[in-house]
């Protein structure tokens, strides 16, 4: 399970700390998805962050099971971040000298050698229905194309707890329907936990919890269901 408590998080400006967390806290189970919603500059994206330990929080603390990754020792807590999280984000990210494989294959690199990650990845393309375009790099693939691609990616180490932000932002909404789609039934058949920042209610509303970001608290949101 996912447990962040009490998380607050300020930065320093000339005027004095500026708070943007201000004891938000999450639980989010293995199999459960759960999205995020909030104006811009609420807070959202430092929230999933903190959760995925690319920043710390100035209190509180994040769990996943019985380990807090903020103990850990960065070359320790690099290779946590590696095996254990996902991350899709709004901007793709892949390499654009590589092709579709070899950027999925890319987070196995840090680790020791894996003999099926190739076929891994290549099973992982077929799934978001890439498996035509393995060999092609990002300027010859479109945005929701690229974006599937990212997916791919964030899911080829087995990772636990998924994070996605805004990640159907950049796409019209035929393509981001089908990325909420792919990005939705993730919970249900890996059993990974997902949780999503996002400002669309289309994306919100196929994940099975929806809270909202207010004053630097989490809080149920209005169900985003018809």
């Amino acid at each position: 399970m996912l447990v962040a408590d009490d998380i607050h998080k300020a930065y320093p400006t000339p005027a004095g700390p500026l708070a943007v967390l201000a004891g938000a806290s999450l639980r989010v189970a293995p199999g459960e998805s759960v999205a995020i919603l909030g104006p811009s500059g609420c807070g959202k994206s430092t929230l999933l962050n903190i959760l995925g330990t690319l920043e710390p929080p100035t209190r509180g603390r994040v769990r996943l099971d019985d380990l807090e990754p903020a103990t850990l020792a960065e070359p320790a807590l690099a290779r946590f971040r590696n095996r254990t999280l996902g991350f899709v984000f709004q901007d793709h990210h892949l390499l654009l000298q590589c092709t579709a494989l070899e950027n999925v294959l890319v987070p196995t690199l840090a680790g020791p050698a894996d003999r099926d990650a190739a076929r891994r990845g290549a099973d992982l393309l077929a799934r978001v229905g890439l498996a035509d375009r393995a060999g092609h790099r990002p300027a010859e693939l479109s945005g929701g194309e690229r974006q599937r691609v990212a997916l791919a990616r964030a899911l080829i180490n087995r990772p636990r707890l998924v994070l996605a932000d805004e990640p159907t932002g950049n796409l019209d909404e035929t393509t981001a329907a089908s990325i909420a789609e792919l990005l939705a039934e993730l919970p249900r058949r890996d059993g990974v936990m997902l949780v999503v920042v996002t400002h669309s209610t289309a994306l919100a509303r196929r994940c099975d919890r929806v809270l909202r970001l207010h004053a630097g608290r989490l809080e149920p949101a209005p169900d985003p269901r018809p």
